[in-house]
């Protein structure tokens, strides 16, 4: 598995950290004039509509069998419609940078998940240090309010960590999914069409569109972005990393996404976090560093080449 990435790389990840960053800021400007449902299908079916245009131009096509679809709407279902929907939700009592940072867990359930499934037999002593932190870290996020019952704030920030188990049980699946020979770029589309799919019925019945007004010019230009650069282009980098860096290295794109979050929310939108999710902002992120294991590695390696130059 590639350990270093290079220039390019490291490029598309901050970019990639930038956009879904980005994600949450666009959602916040979103709820003031749009529901919960209609704001994700939005998302979903403009990146849907992209994408195809896109497929189109590269000459693939999608598959038409019901097993290529069934596995679409599963992705589809835990890689957007599930964890969209959850974020989206929680976003309506707390901001999007506290938010980006409980996502920031994904990578510690995405352990957890392996560990059940028995992909990986055992959790290194690494890994486990990482586990042992992100929890922390998200325990003092919430705070005491997780023995005070559940209050609309501390259900948001559950329902964030369960959009964040999620994404990492789509991840697992995600897997399985490439290894039947489709392109990144046709479940892509596919998983955003199959959510489409999903989330109609929901907005037909619980939204009912036509009886909205219609939003201003800053609400549709931010479900615009949410679409087509935080879903549509954001997948393809997504993939690309994936393709060429491998996993390990594209987990640190949760731990670069709530820098950004945070600072369009505070210098947009006037958000802030208490002194208390600065702390749990770095507990979580010495955990993901554990779980990389690179730090660790690029410490001790110094060590023993200071010890042998002692020698």
């Amino acid at each position: 598995m590639k350990q270093t990435m290079n220039l390019q790389e490291w490029g598309l990840l901050f970019s990639l950290a930038i956009i879904w960053g980005g994600s949450y800021f666009f959602v916040d400007i979103a709820l003031t004039q749009l529901p919960v449902f209609s704001i994700v299908l939005l998302r979903v079916a403009g990146a849907a509509l992209f994408l195809f245009a896109l497929l189109y131009l590269l000459g693939q096509r999608m598959p038409f069998n019901w097993q290529a679809w069934r596995g679409m709407l599963c992705i589809g279902l835990l890689n957007n419609a599930a964890p969209f929907c959850l974020i989206v939700w929680g976003q309506t009592y707390i901001s999007g940078g506290l938010a980006s940072v409980l996502i920031a867990m994904t990578p510690v359930f995405s352990i957890l998940v392996l560990r059940g499934l028995g992909i990986e037999k055992r959790i290194g002593a690494g890994k486990l240090a990482g586990l042992v932190l992100g929890i922390t870290g998200v325990a003092v996020i919430i705070g005491p309010d997780v023995f005070a019952g559940l209050k609309g704030d501390l259900t948001a920030q559950l329902a964030i960590l369960l959009a964040a188990f999620s994404y990492a049980c789509a991840g697992v699946y995600g897997k399985r999914l490439q290894g039947q020979g489709y392109s990144t770029l046709v479940i892509t589309a596919g998983q955003v069409t199959a959510s489409t799919l999903l989330l109609l019925p929901a907005v037909l019945w619980v939204d009912q569109p036509w009886l909205l007004p219609l939003p201003d010019t800053s609400v549709l230009l931010a479900v615009a972005a949410l679409a087509l650069v935080c879903t549509a282009l954001a997948y393809i980098i997504y993939f690309r990393i994936l393709s060429t860096a491998g996993p390990t290295n594209l987990l640190l794109v949760t731990f670069l996404a709530p820098v950004s979050a945070i600072s369009l929310g505070a210098i947009f939108l006037g958000q802030s976090l208490s002194a208390e999710h600065y702390l749990g902002i770095l507990l979580v992120g010495a955990g993901l560093l554990a779980i990389d294991g690179r730090t660790v590695k690029l410490f001790t390696g110094a060590k023993n080449n200071q010890q042998e130059v002692m020698k």
